[in-house]
């Protein structure tokens, strides 16, 4: 069998038997990949560590007809570890691998491993809220498959803004006039954030409030699981966590 080596992300991983594993892995060059770690759950394994999912790794596999078989493995960015000490950090990666997995599931370029990559690195390094990672990266990867949601002119019209009502069926910000009844109304800081997150005007996010960022969140989520026509388990989490903690907050 043919061997190949690229750089690669750890997207999810399924036990195989009693000591092996099928690593799902998005590279840079060769797409995704679906592959057998043979022997990793084993104590003795070196290489088990190194294919937990948000590791960022250069792997060498032989490929197979129905299978891929990884032969080395060597870390280049050790995100998992960092990643799994906070709840909020994990399932925002969780909820990052799953949109990834499912945005490649016929075709993966380049840039989408660079994005899913920025932004795993980000996540590990606390370089800004874990929320607003999340939320950048959904718009992004989207837009890159082909969806950027409209914010600045209306989705239909082209109309320039701005306005308050983001419908996901219509591809964005449209203008009240043919926003359907029951249409979510953002206010004029979430318009804001929501900008910010897909052009990655970090400033602006950052300085958002919490109610704005929840209103994104939301309507984010809903237009992320409307293209992918699948849920993503871990946003359905991280919704919940947001509304616990505002719960107590008004406690």
């Amino acid at each position: 069998m043919p061997s190949l080596r690229d750089h690669s992300v750890v997207l999810r991983t399924h036990l195989l038997g009693e000591a092996d594993r099928i690593v799902t892995l998005l590279t840079r060059e060769h797409g995704k990949i679906r592959a057998v770690a043979k022997g990793v759950r084993k104590t003795t394994s070196r290489i088990g560590s190194r294919l937990e999912p948000f590791m960022l790794v250069d792997v060498q596999w032989a490929t197979g007809r129905s299978l891929d078989i990884i032969q080395q493995v060597e870390t280049l960015g050790a995100y998992g570890s960092a990643i799994a000490e906070d709840y909020d950090t994990f399932t925002a990666a969780a909820a990052m691998a799953d949109t990834a997995d499912k945005l490649t599931e016929h075709e993966a370029t380049t840039d989408q491993f660079l994005l899913i990559v920025g932004a795993l690195r980000a996540l590990a390094e606390r370089h800004h809220p874990a929320g607003l990672i999340v939320d950048s990266y959904l718009l992004r990867a989207l837009s890159q498959a082909g969806w950027a949601p409209s914010v600045e002119v209306c989705a239909q019209t082209g109309s320039p803004g701005p306005h308050r009502h983001f419908v996901p069926a219509l591809g964005g910000m449209v203008d009240k006039s043919i926003a359907p009844p029951g249409s979510p109304t953002l206010s004029e800081d979430s318009v804001s954030l929501l900008g910010a997150l897909l052009s990655g005007h970090w400033d602006v996010a950052e300085a958002s409030s919490e109610e704005a960022r929840r209103e994104v969140s939301g309507v984010v989520a809903v237009y992320t699981q409307f293209h992918l026509e699948k849920g993503v388990k871990a946003l359905g989490q991280m919704s919940r966590a947001r509304e616990d903690r505002a719960e107590e907050a008004r406690r």
